[in-house]
């Protein structure tokens, strides 16, 4: 599952153009290459760069913390930007943190109404005090040709042979009791919720990580008719209720809730991959953020 073309292929293609006589200028052709060191901005505007349609005029993937012409020295991707994962950022020398989520506790990362708080202080300052950026890419990584997330989580489940870079796939027949056991083993959740008979064969899975809301994820049940929907979340009023009366009325349909951080941290994976192929001089390093809620 290639997606991008990596500066090393580029490298090989333009030895063959110069071969065949086809002149290209030694600063296009050796700049990137040679450089030793890189800026947030230039990472950041390499990757919107392979994405369909972009840069977005209105989009939350924007620099958090930090600057764009600071050079960077490590980098860390992580769904969620916690104290934690600050800590471990400062620890590995990775002044840049790449999240997919909100960094202050809401969709816009709006920070007013928390100038007085002792928690977004702290945190705040620490990002600060350490010159670390963080830069959300949750638009931009949905919106490559193949969404990543969902790559990075296929990947997770092992689910490569089956994956036709869409939302549908059709894996080996299992119950659905076998198939929750799975993926709490791949994704490594203790627990996690759902609707169905567990007793249920299941092998046409719809796989939507995140919270895309239930009227999507409906509609796209209605339309694709799978035995079972993996969702990140969804608000109990929603899909949850539309699968119990779907099974009340008989038909074999089955509910997978694995929780948003777990569903889509795969995505941070995928995203740390990317960088190390794009700019292996980088030292990178995916460092999962984990649940905040506890199962007790």
């Amino acid at each position: 599952m290639k997606l991008f073309t990596s500066r090393r292929n580029f490298l090989s293609k333009s030895s063959t153009l110069l071969a065949a006589g086809v002149f290209l200028h030694p600063i296009e052709l050796f700049s990137h290459a040679k450089k030793a060191t890189f800026t947030v901005g230039e990472i950041m505007d390499a990757f919107i760069a392979q994405v369909p349609g972009a840069p977005f005029e209105n989009t939350v993937d924007t620099l958090k913390t930090g600057s764009k012409t600071q050079v960077v020295t490590g980098i860390v991707t992580t769904m969620f930007a916690t104290v934690s994962v600050i800590k471990k950022a400062i620890e590995l020398n990775a002044n840049f943190i790449i999240v997919h989520e909100p960094t202050f506790y809401n969709h816009l990362d709006e920070t007013e109404w928390l100038e007085n708080d002792p928690v977004y202080q702290f945190k705040q300052e620490l990002l600060a005090k350490n010159g670390i950026a963080v830069w959300r890419n949750h638009d931009y990584v949905h919106r490559l040709e193949i969404d990543g997330v969902q790559a990075g989580v296929v990947q997770q489940l092992g689910w490569d042979d089956y994956y036709k870079q869409n939302a549908v796939l059709e894996i080996p027949t299992s119950t659905l009791e076998e198939l929750i056991s799975h993926i709490k083993a791949k994704l490594e959740v203790p627990a996690m919720r759902y609707v169905g008979d567990l007793s249920q064969p299941v092998s046409k899975v719809l796989l939507l990580p995140g919270a895309i809301g239930g009227r999507r994820q409906i509609e796209m049940a209605m339309q694709e008719k799978p035995d079972v929907i993996i969702v990140g979340e969804s608000p109990e009023w929603e899909t949850p209720e539309y699968v119990r009366n779907s099974n009340e009325m008989g038909i074999n349909l089955s509910l997978i809730v694995i929780g948003h951080s777990a569903s889509e941290e795969g995505g941070s994976e995928f995203m740390a991959n990317w960088v190390k192929t794009e700019f292996p001089e980088i030292p990178t390093f995916h460092i999962p953020s984990g649940n905040s809620l506890n199962i007790i």
